[in-house]
C-alpha cells in the first residue's frame, strides 16, 4: 500500500486558530456530557444511593468485562429541548463475557426513569443498531413508565420498541433484561418481551397497572408485591426467569445469560489482530479541520492519522479529485474511504463514486464516509452537463450498496451532499460528528440571501417599494437561527447521528463500530437500482 505523507505543520498560524477553535467546541461538547452524567441531580442521585442502589452507568461498568470500552450512543439526547440531556436512559456497545452487547439502560434519577419523546427515539434507535449489526441486547431496567405530560408523543410510536424486541428474539438475536425496580404499563413488556428475564427480589415491581389504577379500574385492594413483585413473578406467574438477591447479584445473572448463548460472529475477522498504528499524532487531527468551513482542507491528513500504518491505495487520484476514495484498513477491517476534498460535488465526483461504491460491494467491503461538502455544484453550465443525472448516480450507488456504510462529519454537509455522502436518512450503521461540523440545506448565508432575493422579486412584481432596513433584520435573523439548528450538539440532541466525539477519538470510534458490524455477515449488492447515465 501507498503511505500518506502529512503537511500539517503544528506550529502554522491556520493551524492553531483551528485547534483553538476546535477547543472550544470540545468544551461546549464536555459541558453538555457533564449534564447528561448528573442525571436528575445531586439530590435525586443521593436519594438513589441511599436506597442501596446503582446509578445506570455504575450497572453498565459492572455488566462489562474489566477495561473493555463502552461505546456510548446518543449521549446528548434531548439537548436544547424541553426534557433533560441524556434523556433518562444511556445506551451504547460494550463487551459482556467476551459478546459485544447493545445495552440500554433506565436513569431512575431522572423522574423515575419516564419515558419521553427522546429517551424513545434513542431507545428506538438502539434497537435498529442491535438488528442491523446482530448485538445481543442487554435491558437495565428500572422506569415509571411513560412520562404522561407528553404521552401524546409516546403512546403511539412506543408500541416499536415492543416490536422491536420481539423482531429481535425472530431473527436469533438474544434479548435479555434485568428489572432493578419499577417496570410499570408498556415498560412491563420489556422484561416480557426479553428471551431472558432477571429480577431483583424485594426491588422489581413488574405490572400493567399498579395498586391505585387497579383499585380504581376494578375495585380490587392488593399491594406491589403480590400484584408484580419480583418473587411472585419468580414462583407464580412465571414471568421471571432468574430470581436475584442483589443489583450485582442480577448483573451477575446477567454476564451469565450472556455466557451461556454461545454466541458467535457471523462476519470475517480483522486481516490483523496487530494492526499497525498510524504514522502521525491523532491529537494534530484538533488543527486540520479549517474553523471556517468554508475553508477547505485535505482529508488525507485525516486519513494518516485513522488508517492502519497510514497506509491508502488511492483510486482514480487524478480524475474527480474533489471526492478522494480508496481503500485501507484500520484496525485490521478491510475498508473503502469517500472523503470530500474541496466541499464542492461535481459530475466527475459523483460518477467516480458510484464505481467506487459498486467496487466495494463487490468486494464485500465496508464503506467509510468522511463529510465536507457544501453539495453538488449549481449553476447553468453545470446543469448542462448533467448534473442532476450524474448526483442521482452517485445518491442511487449508495441508497442500494449493502455492504455497511460508517459516516463521519467532518466539517460541512449541505444540500443534496449530505444524501451522496451517506447523510443519516441513507441510513448508515453508525454516524457521528466532531463538534465543529454543521448540517443544513444550505449555509446560514445562502439560505438567508436566498429568501431575500426572493421577497424583492415579491415586492418588484406588485410595484412596492423594498425596506431595506427589514431585509437587513430579516436575514440576520435568518442566519442566526440556521447557525444554532446546523450546529453538531443541537443535531445530535435530536438523533441526528449517534453521538458528537472528540476527533481524536475517531479511530477508536471507527474501530469499534467496525467490530460491531462484523458481529453480522458483511455482503455487498447483488444489483442497483436503474442508472441513468
Amino acid at each position: 500500500m501507498t503511505v500518506l505523507t502529512s503537511a500539517v505543520d503544528p506550529r502554522g498560524t491556520a493551524y492553531q486558530a483551528n485547534r483553538a477553535a476546535m477547543l472550544a467546541r470540545l468544551g461546549e461538547l464536555e459541558a453538555a456530557l457533564d449534564l447528561a452524567r448528573a442525571g436528575g441531580g445531586e439530590k435525586y442521585v443521593a436519594r438513589h444511593h441511599a436506597r442501596g442502589k446503582l446509578r445506570p452507568r455504575e450497572r453498565i461498568e459492572l455488566l462489562l468485562d474489566r477495561d473493555s470500552p463502552f461505546l456510548e450512543l446518543s449521549p446528548v439526547a434531548g439537548y436544547e429541548t424541553d426534557f433533560p440531556v441524556g434523556a433518562s436512559v444511556v445506551t451504547g456497545i460494550g463487551v459482556v463475557e467476551g459478546v459485544e452487547c447493545l445495552v440500554v439502560a433506565n436513569d431512575p434519577t431522572v423522574r423515575g426513569g419516564a419515558v419521553n419523546p427522546w429517551s424513545l427515539r434513542k431507545t428506538q434507535r438502539a434497537g435498529e443498531i442491535a438488528l442491523a449489526n446482530r448485538l445481543p441486547m442487554v435491558n437495565l431496567v428500572e422506569s415509571a413508565g411513560a412520562d404522561l405530560p407528553s404521552q401524546a408523543e409516546i403512546f403511539i410510536p412506543g408500541g416499536r420498541v415492543f416490536r422491536d424486541l420481539t423482531r429481535l428474539s425472530a431473527a436469533r438475536i438474544p434479548t435479555i433484561a434485568v428489572v432493578f425496580g419499577n417496570a410499570t404499563a408498556g415498560g412491563a413488556y420489556v422484561p416480557g418481551m426479553c428471551d431472558h428475564t432477571i429480577m431483583v427480589r424485594d426491588r422489581a415491581k413488574v405490572f400493567l397497572a399498579g395498586p391505585p389504577l387497579v383499585k380504581m379500574a376494578t375495585g380490587e385492594v392488593t399491594d406491589d408485591e403480590s400484584l408484580g413483585g419480583a418473587a411472585m413473578h419468580a414462583t407464580t406467574s412465571g414471568l421471571a426467569d432468574f430470581l436475584a438477591e442483589d443489583e450485582r447479584d442480577g448483573i451477575r445473572l446477567a454476564r451469565q445469560c450472556v455466557r451461556r448463548l454461545n454466541w458467535r460472529k457471523q462476519g470475517p475477522p480483522p486481516r490483523t489482530l496487530r494492526p499497525a498504528a498510524p504514522r502521525y499524532d491523532p491529537e494534530e487531527l484538533l488543527g486540520i479541520a479549517s474553523a471556517d468551513l468554508k475553508v477547505p482542507f485535505d482529508p488525507r491528513e485525516v486519513l494518516a492519522r485513522l488508517l492502519d500504518g497510514s497506509e491508502f491505495d488511492e483510486f482514480k487520484p487524478g480524475y474527480g479529485s474533489a471526492l478522494v476514495t480508496g481503500w485501507g484498513e484500520l484496525h485490521g477491517y478491510p475498508v473503502g474511504v469517500l472523503a470530500n476534498a474541496r466541499g464542492v460535488l461535481f459530475s466527475a465526483e459523483a460518477q467516480k463514486a458510484a464505481q467506487f461504491i459498486q467496487l466495494a460491494n463487490a468486494a464485500d467491503t465496508p464503506l467509510v464516509f468522511l463529510q465536507n461538502t457544501t453539495g453538488y455544484m449549481v449553476g447553468t453550465e453545470y446543469e448542462q452537463r448533467g448534473i442532476i443525472k450524474h448526483g442521482a448516480l452517485m445518491i442511487n450507488a449508495v441508497s442500494n450498496s449493502t455492504v455497511p456504510h460508517l459516516t463521519v462529519n467532518l466539517g460541512a454537509s449541505y444540500g443534496a451532499g449530505n444524501y451522496g455522502m451517506c447523510g443519516r436518512a441513507y441510513e448508515p450503521r453508525f454516524l457521528f460528528t466532531w463538534p465543529n461540523a454543521k448540517s443544513a440545506v444550505m449555509g446560514p448565508a445562502q439560505l438567508a440571501g436566498v429568501l431575500s432575493i426572493v421577497a424583492r422579486q415579491a415586492a418588484e412584481a406588485k410595484g412596492r417599494p423594498y425596506d431595506e432596513d427589514s431585509d437587513a433584520a430579516m436575514r440576520l435573523m435568518v442566519e442566526q437561527q440556521i447557525e444554532s439548528q446546523s450546529g453538531a450538539l443541537f443535531l445530535s440532541g435530536r438523533l441526528y447521528d449517534d453521538g458528537v466525539i472528540d476527533p481524536r477519538d475517531t479511530r477508536t470510534v471507527l474501530g469499534l463500530c467496525l467490530s460491531a458490524i462484523h458481529s453480522g455477515p458483511v455482503r455487498g449488492a447483488d444489483n442497483f437500482g436503474v442508472f441513468r447515465m
